[in-house]
């Protein structure tokens, strides 16, 4: 059987109570180790500003490092509106030498509640830099370049004046997180990897399915590089193993998210489209990823795990989607997984 997702990830967003955050942190470090050792190919971590969730996706992935010994790490995604591109670079870098070479670059164009972040950032942040611009030059961070022909000098001797750590291919292993077809297309053109959420233009097509089908389209019709690849996210619930009140939990749950599927939604300029929750067993999330046609045999999978679930159900969620959907779809793990307590 050929396998129609070839590789599988997680997303959490590291949701914490107010009074505990360290213990909603250790929660997914937890999740982490986790997910490794049930053989998943990739953990990736949001970065979300003014919530409670990881606002600092590369110490939360220097933590995991060192409770992870083979998983891939990833930033889901970093914006770079409040970032200084050679200081994030620098961040990566330590980050994936931390991690012994692990870590996906995951950024993105987007400079979340501009508004009311504008005073507290950059001067130029949010509203007047010029992402593209940003990610350029973030680009040109990591890749070593020496910034000028005089050696620097430095307590340690002579040095070449360039990012330190300097990683040698940690470029070639960026994600630009995709919402639009400016974005995907951008990505393309200088041959970086491209992830997409489950939310889709709407300027695209009329349906989820359809939009981002027209952006990986796009992006593989455009891309110039070694290997295209593209990463997208399914908010999945299996109920194989939930208890009846974990069930009931997640019916209310995707109830309540799925009205705003019926149609294109307008938000602020932008008409965008949401992607239904794969909700069911584990038979009926695997019919619902076959019909899928952004899925190829080449497109990866990143699961995003809802908001705000207790540990208990994140693990019921992952162990089902482990053992009962991924086996249904063809996905086997890259390495024999340990056994899970």
């Amino acid at each position: 059987m050929s396998a129609l997702v070839p590789a599988a990830g997680i997303i959490l967003a590291g949701t914490y109570p107010e009074h505990d955050p360290g213990a909603g942190l250790e929660t997914t470090l937890r999740l982490f180790e986790l997910a490794e050792e049930l053989g998943f190919d990739v953990a990736g971590i949001r970065q979300r500003h003014l919530e409670r969730g990881v606002s600092a996706a590369l110490p939360f992935l220097a933590a995991a490092s060192q409770r992870t010994r083979t998983i891939r790490l990833e930033t889901d995604v970093v914006p770079l509106g409040y970032e200084t591109p050679f200081r994030l670079a620098e961040d990566f870098a330590t980050v994936d030498a931390l991690s012994g070479g692990r870590v996906n670059v995951g950024v993105s164009t987007s400079a979340p509640h501009g508004d009311l972040l504008a005073g507290l950032g950059r001067g130029d942040a949010a509203t007047t830099a010029d992402p593209y611009l940003l990610i350029d030059r973030f680009l040109q961070s990591l890749e070593g370049h020496a910034l000028t022909d005089e050696e620097l000098s430095t307590p340690y001797g002579p040095q070449v004046p360039r990012i330190q750590p300097h990683v040698a291919g940690l470029r070639a292993r960026v994600w630009l997180g995709g919402g639009s077809l400016r974005s995907v297309r951008w990505a393309a053109e200088r041959g970086l990897k491209l992830l997409l959420g489950n939310v889709g233009d709407g300027e695209a097509a009329a349906t989820f399915e359809a939009a981002q089908r027209a952006h990986v389209d796009a992006y593989l019709a455009e891309f110039t590089g070694d290997e295209p690849r593209v990463g997208v996210e399914r908010v999945i619930v299996p109920t194989d193993s939930a208890t009846a009140a974990q069930r009931a939990h997640y019916a209310a749950y995707v109830a309540a998210r799925d009205e705003r599927t019926a149609q294109p939604v307008t938000l602020g300029e932008r008409t965008v489209v949401f992607q239904r929750d794969l909700h069911g067993t584990a038979e009926q999330i695997a019919e619902r990823l076959a019909e899928d046609p952004t899925f190829d045999g080449r497109t990866e999978l990143r699961v995003a795990l809802p908001y705000g679930f207790d540990e208990d159900e994140y693990r019921q969620i992952l162990t089902d989607i482990r053992a009962a959907v991924l086996p249904l779809v063809g996905w086997r793990p890259a390495l024999t997984p340990a056994p899970v307590a």
